[in-house]
């Protein structure tokens, strides 16, 4: 049966680490030196796993780290804080505003993560530790989560801003109806992304203020500009939401324009040949006394009655600036 530990790593506090076996990274993970675990929290081992081998940490933590549903967030226990932060989810054929959530318990020497879906940003630091560039201490690694989870939404951002921008640029040239399903993804898009940024950028804010041994001036500036930099992509999304409902009233106001002036020209209309139709509809009676009967130019003469109303109609309607 496969295991539930999907990462397992001792540092070495030079930004190295080598792999540990599933059996003994639980012993590691007492140890003074910092060890990492990363567990996959759809594999059905993964709970009994956190209960019976990190049981001397407070139960909170457990049952946050396997907990259902998770907002970003930071709990200050000790010298440890649990941390629930968001990514973007640039797996194939996902949503990238269907962010997936990593749990971490993070002290001085132990990093315990868990993820239901895959997390770019940890393979990145696998990455790095593999190459000598990761994390030396909990600080660092910390930073270096966020650092890559914020790269990651930055792109989405640009690309979502740049779809603003285009559906703004065409119902500009060519408004259509069609844009507006577009539209509704945009902000669709910008609300769920918020709603996951505000609290994360909450959470980075509370932990700049924790005063843990492991977090140095160093790694509190870090924590600065991440923080600044997930402030910048609330700003961003309000502005995208903003952006996409402006671009939304004016394609409304454009087709109710175009709507309106449609029904102008079909009311002008309808006023040149009302009494036309009335004239035509009064001599079309079938009773005795209607004018011209006998007189074989009378059509001729009424057809060019009617053609001297109208002229005499646009005249008017042109000098009271109905067109």
């Amino acid at each position: 049966m496969t295991s539930p530990i999907l990462l397992a790593f001792d540092f070495d506090g030079e930004g190295g680490g080598k792999s540990v076996s599933d059996k003994a990274i639980a012993r590691e993970l007492k140890n003074e030196s910092l060890a990492w675990v990363h567990l996959d929290l759809s594999h059905p081992d993964t709970k009994p796993w956190l209960h019976e081998k990190i049981s001397y940490l407070d139960p909170f933590v457990v049952d946050a780290l396997v907990a259902e549903e998770t907002r970003p967030r930071v709990a200050e226990i000790g010298e440890g804080a649990l941390i629930i932060l968001r990514g973007v989810n640039l797996n194939e054929n996902a949503d990238p505003e269907d962010m997936v959530s990593i749990r971490l318990w993070i002290d001085a020497e132990r990093i315990i993560s868990v993820q239901r879906r895959q997390l770019k940003a940890v393979l990145d630091i696998e990455e790095r530790i593999k190459a000598g560039k990761g994390p030396k201490n909990s600080g660092d690694f910390i930073n270096m989560l966020l650092a890559r989870l914020s790269e990651r939404m930055a792109n989405v951002l640009i690309e979502l801003d740049d779809a603003t921008d285009d559906v703004e640029e065409k119902i500009l040239e060519n408004p259509d109806t069609a844009f507006r399903e577009k539209i509704i993804d945009i902000r669709k898009e910008a609300i769920v992304l918020r709603r996951y940024m505000a609290p994360q950028k909450d959470a980075i804010a509370q932990l700049r203020l924790c005063e843990f041994s492991w977090l140095d001036a160093g790694h509190k500036r870090h924590l600065q500009e991440n923080f600044d930099h997930l402030l910048r992509y609330v700003e961003d999304l309000d502005a995208i939401r903003e952006r996409a409902q402006i671009v939304k009233d004016e394609l409304a106001n454009i087709i109710a324009d175009r709507l309106n002036r449609n029904l102008y020209v079909l009311s002008v209309i309808a006023a040149i040949f009302l009494p036309l139709g009335f004239l035509t509809g009064l001599l079309g009676i079938n009773v005795g006394g209607i004018p011209g009967v006998d007189n074989p130019y009378a059509f001729y003469i009424f057809s060019g009655f009617l053609v001297i109303i109208v002229i005499l109609q646009v005249l008017l309607f042109r000098k009271l600036k109905w067109f």
